[in-house]
């Protein structure tokens, strides 16, 4: 499962760093994906984030 958040649809409400930190962390005023994989362990908490992403910026494959 990979995640990508799109840096023109962000806000930067960094609701999705506060809901999986594992993978999301804030680049300056948008939110980006760190990791290549999301790891399985926080495979739930990168869907919840993307399902309540506000912008719909992130994409889960």
């Amino acid at each position: 499962m990979k995640a990508a958040v799109d840096p023109d649809l962000c806000t930067g409400c960094e609701l999705c760093v506060d809901t999986c930190p594992e993978v999301f962390e804030m680049d300056d005023d948008v939110a980006k994906a760190i990791v290549d994989v999301v790891p399985e362990d926080v495979e739930d908490a990168a869907v919840e984030a993307a399902e309540s992403c506000p912008a719909e910026a992130i994409t889960i494959e």
